[in-house]
């Protein structure tokens, strides 16, 4: 065993030498066990990847990639060759320096910022719950393995993720840190004193200790994990670069190449006689034979399935398919509401919608970082998910916006479930890293960000968002909505569900009327359209978003007795608007003088309103009032926005 796990140690050293970048220290340190966990209890088959009910791993220090890619081709992954480890962190190559998701099929987890994985292995763990209280031992039984190093642990997150896991009693989730107390600064004792088994202990988690280069020790710890009736923490003790001469055991091995001489050393004293990137075949067959002995398993497993009563709906929820009617459904439900005409707040409509969705969507699960009754992110159906009951469909995530966004991230990345999970807007900011990988690996995952302006009012400006819609709508892959009526709300859902990767909905607090007459077809999936177009040539094109839509139809009604004929565009989603033709884009923004309305930070509107429009934003933050004094002091209403119109149209 001693030689496989040297064969992962030389791999990596001799990556990292020829890339001239990476990081050697953990590769070494963890090698061993990494070594006994795939060949003694990892539950996987190299050749079938993505067999469903495989073990999961998470190497949350991802900084340590290269152990990875040693062990997929170790292993005897297809889609991972030994040029590719000879162009690790190359242009072009799968072996990149932090493991992403959608480049090689044994990675579960795109990681890198430390804590993520720690997060996202929580989320994986409790949708193998989920999974397994709806379809039993028969179709879902496996464990999630996640590597973890110190910075892991002292990343906040980390404690939002294992207090929610003792409090779930995340049996199958197992932990194992890379304790060798070094950080780039210098010892760990630089920056923190915790009494690590006291801390996980303190959130019920099971902890367990090992000697990380005694393969016995290893696999007596992970054997004591297997059978837990609460998540493990695996105490690993390890030497940060074993093997690597003077420099191991310091920060010198931990964020940069080895070099020709240490690594000739090691190959010296670990009795490994071998050019780089070679592996004797005798080494190699080991890990191969390692690679395919889960082929049983998987067959038996594909057998049962095959059997089971269950077996379309299952497959159904791990592929995420949506319910063939549900187009419909959403229609009939926008006829409602424009019969109704009952004026409601935007996160009183986005409850509706998911009402609706709830019904008819059973792998939908919700949540809220403690904002229930103010997201309205729970329907009728919504029942809690407890250690007590897996069954159901909404997470208590308490005030851990972080780890609330990277949970979601893990449970899609597992797959089975469509995730949603709410807070104000202006909390985004907590979750932004783990909305950001989200979108890096472009997840299906749903954020409903409520109180979405000025119009929370007294509880002043530290909850009045101002810059986040101008962030969220930076980032790639991600659609930002932010829907003007109950209308546009159930549109943007769909558009959401059909959509692949994160979408985030920014919710008004306050009642807006329903400003659509016609839901024949889904407006918003172009994100924007005129609204209102005057029945002669436009004088003026308001544009405006959410709340501030009415405040422009309601304008152009006061232009309209001034003889300004204006167009009104609603434009729910800026990157959808932003995709589409540049004939569509002249069609709707017409060839007047722009004005935009939105009560958040002017950034971004330029492109919109050209060299001669104007906006009507808060390029600055708000103040504690009452929502409907803020819209008057800052100029959101329909006097306000005339005003600027006409002195607009007379300045051309």
């Amino acid at each position: 065993m001693q030689q496989m796990a040297n064969a992962l140690r030389f791999l990596s050293a001799d990556m990292i030498e020829r890339a001239k970048s990476g990081h050697p220290g953990m590769p070494l340190g963890m090698a061993d066990i990494a070594t006994v966990l795939w060949t003694k209890f990892m539950r996987f088959d190299a050749e079938n990847p993505k067999w469903f009910d495989r073990d999961r791993f998470i190497l949350s220090n991802g900084h340590g990639s290269a152990l990875i890619y040693s062990l997929l081709y170790a292993l005897g992954y297809s889609d991972i060759t030994k040029e590719d480890l000879k162009n690790f962190r190359q242009l072009g190559s799968p072996t990149a320096g932090h493991p992403e998701y959608d480049l090689l099929q044994g990675i579960d987890y795109s990681t890198g910022p430390l804590g993520q994985g720690i997060a996202a292995g929580v989320g994986m763990a409790l949708a193998e719950r989920m999974m397994n209280a709806r379809f039993g031992d028969d179709l879902i039984n496996h464990k999630t393995y996640v590597f973890v190093g110190d910075g892991c642990l002292m990343e906040g997150i980390s404690e939002e993720a294992i207090s929610l896991a003792g409090h779930l009693k995340l049996n199958k989730l197992i932990i194992l840190w890379d304790n060798n107390n070094i950080t780039i600064d210098g010892t760990t004792s630089v920056a923190t004193s915790t009494n690590m088994k006291m801390r996980f202990e303190a959130n019920g988690w099971r902890v367990l200790s090992c000697d990380g280069h005694n393969f016995a020790s290893i696999e007596q710890a992970l054997s004591l994990a297997q059978e837990a009736d609460k998540p493990t923490l695996i105490n690993c003790k390890t030497i940060i670069g074993w093997g690597a001469g003077e420099k191991a055991g310091t920060p010198k091995c931990h964020g940069a190449p080895l070099g020709l001489d240490i690594i000739n050393q090691m190959r010296q004293e670990l009795k490994w006689p071998h050019k780089p990137f070679e592996v004797p075949n005798n080494i190699l067959e080991q890990w191969r034979l390692v690679g395919i002995k889960g082929e049983g398993s998987r067959q038996q497993w594909e057998n049962r399935l095959n059997k089971h009563p269950q077996k379309e709906v299952f497959l159904s929820y791990i592929k995420g398919k949506l319910p063939n009617e549900l187009n419909n459904i959403l229609s009939q439900l926008k006829q409602n509401l424009i019969s109704e005409q009952k004026t409601m707040a935007g996160r009183k409509a986005s409850q509706k919608v998911l009402t609706c969705l709830a019904q008819h969507i059973p792998n939908l699960i919700g949540g809220s970082a403690d904002l229930t009754a103010a997201n309205y992110t729970n329907t009728p159906t919504s029942v809690a998910i407890s250690s007590k009951n897996y069954t159901g469909n909404y997470i208590n995530y308490g005030i851990r916006e972080h780890v609330m966004g990277a949970i979601m991230n893990g449970i899609v990345a597992h797959a089975g479930f469509i995730p949603y999970g709410g807070t104000f807007l202006s909390f985004v900011d907590y979750m932004k890293p783990a909305l950001r990988l989200a979108a890096l690996m472009k997840l299906r995952v749903l954020y409903i960000l409520t109180h979405d302006s000025i119009g929370v009012g007294e509880d002043g400006p530290t909850h009045q968002p101002i810059e986040q819609l101008a962030m969220l709508r930076s980032i790639p892959n991600v659609l930002t909505f932010r829907p003007a009526d109950s209308i546009e709300t159930a549109e943007c859902y769909e558009i959401a569900l059909n959509y692949q990767g994160p979408s985030t909905f920014a919710l008004s607090r306050q009642d807006l009327p329903v400003l659509r007459t016609s839901a024949e077809t889904n407006q918003s999936s172009k994100g924007a359209y005129v609204l209102y177009e005057p029945t002669q040539k436009r004088d003026i094109t308001l544009i405006a978003t959410g709340s501030e839509v009415w405040v422009a139809m309601a304008a152009k009604d006061l232009l309209e007795k001034q003889g300004i004929a204006s167009a009104v565009v609603s434009m729910p989603c800026m990157e959808l608007f932003e995709q589409q033709s540049k004939e569509y884009q002249q069609l709707v923004l017409g060839f007047a003088p722009k004005l935009a309305i939105e009560a958040a930070s002017p950034f971004g509107w330029h492109k919109w309103i050209g060299d001669n429009g104007e906006i009507i934003a808060l390029p600055h933050f708000g103040t504690s009032a009452p929502g409907k004094l803020l819209f008057e002091k800052f100029g959101f209403t329909p006097d306000c926005v005339t005003q600027k119109a006409i002195a607009l149209v007379k300045g051309q």
